[in-house]
């Protein structure tokens, strides 16, 4: 069974220690993503507004791209939906750029431009900071971890700037993913866009009650517009009483609840490797193959396939140019 993984963080790791995408401790490098089937593995740049800018993503960005050339022997990177089928045929996995907070354009949407021509396919329009484009539905504060997790925002959504924004990523070619983003920014981007957005690493909220995840509303309107919401691998996402392990069984229920909701259209994975410090049952990028067994109890090989790739191809193949 081959996957297709819609967010991790690991280029960011692997550029702060200065680390090789071919063999880390991570929760990614080659062997295990080899040995875990990806078909296609999408690489966050994280920047931490607080300390960071766009220098920063672009030094990581360079960074991604000189590991890609390191590793050609084994991944190869993705600018058009073409270039998956074609790294697939001649047998490499393929890697796909993203941006994890939208702010690093630096207010001028012909950045938007520059970021595509480096090869990014996807931008999180927040992380969780307000940020000019738009708001998260929590901001770290003095608020207890567990209390912060559960605050909703139903009023502070995109901007102005955030409208254009959106609506340039469409003309680009770019999907917009909007986890992290506030409820009410999640509703501005449907309202305001067209094609399938995603929820790149946002998991169910009736069953794990905090911001991050989405709602049974939002899941169904996701799946009526043809996007994609990725399972998010973090325990404090998965679980409800989260005690820092992420089991098979609690992704496998949130799967399950989204399907019911959605329908089988809707959901694909956004582990967010590297990211998390949870502690998780399926180990690393190589165990996707305990989270395929897990499933057969309860879905045909035809839905655990579009729940392993083929509904993030799908929207991949629609949005990009």
């Amino acid at each position: 069974m081959k996957y297709v993984d819609m967010h991790c963080d690991t280029i960011t790791c692997l550029y702060r220690d200065h680390a090789s995408l071919r063999k880390n401790d991570l929760h990614i490098d080659i062997e295990k993503m080899e040995k875990g089937g990806c078909l296609l593995q999408n690489f966050a740049v994280f920047t931490y507004l607080p300390r960071q800018g766009s220098d920063f993503t672009w030094a990581a960005i360079d960074y991604y791209h000189q590991q890609l050339k390191q590793n050609s022997d084994k991944i190869r990177p993705v600018y058009h939906y073409e270039d998956i089928l074609r790294n697939e045929e001649e047998g490499y996995i393929s890697g796909l750029l993203t941006l994890e907070e939208g702010a690093v354009i630096d207010n001028d949407l012909k950045n938007l431009e520059r970021f595509y021509e480096a090869g990014v396919r996807m931008i999180a329009l927040t992380w969780n900071f307000e940020n000019g484009i738009g708001f998260p539905n929590f901001t770290p504060g003095k608020e207890e971890r567990a209390d912060m997790l559960r605050i909703v925002n139903r009023k502070d959504g995109l901007t102005e700037f955030g409208i254009e924004y959106v609506k340039k990523m469409e003309e680009l070619g770019m999907i917009v993913d909007v986890s992290h983003l506030s409820d009410k920014g999640f509703y501005d981007v449907l309202n305001y866009t067209e094609k399938p957005f995603v929820a790149s690493h946002s998991n169910a909220r009736a069953i794990c009650s905090v911001a991050r995840n989405l709602d049974d509303e939002m899941i169904g309107l996701l799946a009526k517009r043809g996007g994609v919401m990725g399972l998010n691998y973090c325990s404090s996402f998965i679980e409800e009483k989260d005690e820092g392990y992420t089991s098979l069984q609690g992704m496998v229920d949130h799967i399950r609840h989204i399907v019911n909701v959605g329908g089988i259209d809707v959901i694909g994975l956004g582990s967010d490797f590297d990211g998390i410090g949870s502690k998780l049952e399926i180990g690393d990028a190589s165990g996707l193959p305990l989270l395929y067994e897990a499933l057969k109890p309860y879905f045909s090989e035809e839905e655990i396939e579009k729940i392993f790739y083929k509904n993030v191809l799908r929207v991949y193949q629609e949005v990009f140019k």
